[in-house]
């Protein structure tokens, strides 16, 4: 087990009408002059901005709305908050969304800040010191962004996925309200729990495996999500299981489960790749590409993946021949994906064959031309990465 420092300072409300209490919220953690950053029109439609505009304008709470936030968020909408932020002089940024929009916030608040190109935390070329307070009104569960301290943006300029993470980014509270979960789509929903599995399952994945409790929470997260989005499919308006999901998709995300484990996080950088160049969605990328990391690297710790089939995917254990035990437990997972209508193989995800340029080009990029490595499980190199690649291909 190796030591570890556990920080969520995030304020969480929960439940039916949460969003009643952003006012009071906001004045609570010093906002004066406040930023409202969306997406697209659902949270328009919805009538969540008409509400969240009124309740500030009862307390008195001068505000400036931006919109237009796509899934992968890009730098440009970025730059384009941190100019408007600083020619109206705001203190606060409350993100009213999921998780692209959350990140767009964060890297916002950093920028608003600094001196320089805000891109430059992204590409290590500077740690951010100081940031605008962020909060969230979570209307995409996914992403653990309003919890969490990463954030990740695209560079449409160099299609160019990258994160970032600093604790003094966290949100200061986050709104949760499962009934604003009703609308989404089945795909959406699909792919949201995907991406919340995956925030545990890259924790869970490691060699330090004698953290008993962190295990037991991270298994049991990921049963209760599994069991979940086949219940909010069949019902989109199942107040209870919408209720697992969007609270699972928090504590997947917030560090708890990664405490006393070292963690991996390969299979979230080979995917960024994927959404940097054919803009897909981030959950449904993970589901593309994670079997053929798992197969590439499970005799690391057959142990973990015997663990894992057993106690999360419901695969009978083989005692005799564990390593079969281990690949049941992959294939369980695949089957799992496309139940719910997610994509294993990039063919699937994308339409169409990758091609080899394209590939090379990933892992160009992933690797920064072969002068980094990804991941703890199984530290990959440029040609690891390949061969992952070519497999999910």
């Amino acid at each position: 087990m190796k030591d570890f420092v556990y920080y969520a300072p995030t304020e969480v409300v929960f439940g039916k009408d949460a969003e009643e209490q952003v006012a009071l919220l906001i004045e609570k953690y010093g906002g004066h002059r406040v930023l409202i950053h969306y997406g697209g029109q659902s949270a328009v439609k919805s009538g969540l901005i008409d509400k969240t505009c009124s309740l500030l304008k009862e307390s008195g709470i001068a505000f400036e709305l931006l919109g237009g936030v796509v899934p992968n968020p890009r730098l440009s909408k970025v730059h384009e908050g941190i100019a408007l932020c600083r020619e109206k002089d705001i203190d606060f940024i409350l993100a009213v969304g999921g998780g692209s929009v959350i990140d767009s916030a964060k890297a916002i608040a950093y920028g608003v800040v600094y001196e320089g190109d805000v891109w430059d935390f992204y590409v290590g070329k500077a740690q951010a010191k100081a940031c605008l307070p962020v909060a969230s009104i979570l209307t995409i569960p996914a992403a653990g962004s309003e919890m969490s301290e990463a954030s990740v943006i695209t560079n449409e300029k160099v299609d160019l996925k990258l994160g970032y993470s600093n604790n003094i980014s966290r949100p200061r509270f986050a709104i949760m309200n499962p009934v604003r979960t009703f609308t989404l789509p089945p795909y959406q929903t699909a792919a949201g729990v995907t991406d919340m599995m995956m925030h545990t399952m890259e924790r869970y994945f490691s060699h330090d495996d004698d953290m008993t409790l962190t295990d037991a929470i991270a298994e049991s997260i990921l049963r209760t999500l599994k069991n979940a989005v086949y219940a909010v499919l069949e019902n989109p308006c199942d107040y209870r299981n919408r209720a697992q999901i969007m609270w699972g998709g928090s504590v997947a995300h917030n560090g708890l489960t990664g405490c006393g484990l070292r963690d991996d996080w390969a299979t979230h950088q080979l995917e960024h790749e994927l959404s940097a160049m054919f803009d897909v969605t981030h959950g449904a990328g993970l589901a593309a590409i994670w079997a053929s990391w798992a197969r590439y690297v499970y005799k690391e710790n057959v142990s973990r993946f015997v663990r894992f089939a057993v106690n999360v995917m419901g695969v009978e254990n083989d005692f005799a021949h564990p390593e079969q035990t281990a690949l049941e437990g992959i294939r369980a997972t695949e089957r799992f994906f496309e139940s719910i209508g997610m994509p294993t193989s990039i063919h699937d995800l994308i339409g169409r064959k990758i091609s080899d340029t394209e590939i090379e080009e990933m892992v160009h990029k992933c690797s920064r031309g072969d002068t980094v490595t990804l991941g703890s499980f199984k530290v990959l190199h440029a040609a690891d990465m390949l061969q992952i690649y070519l497999k999910a291909r």
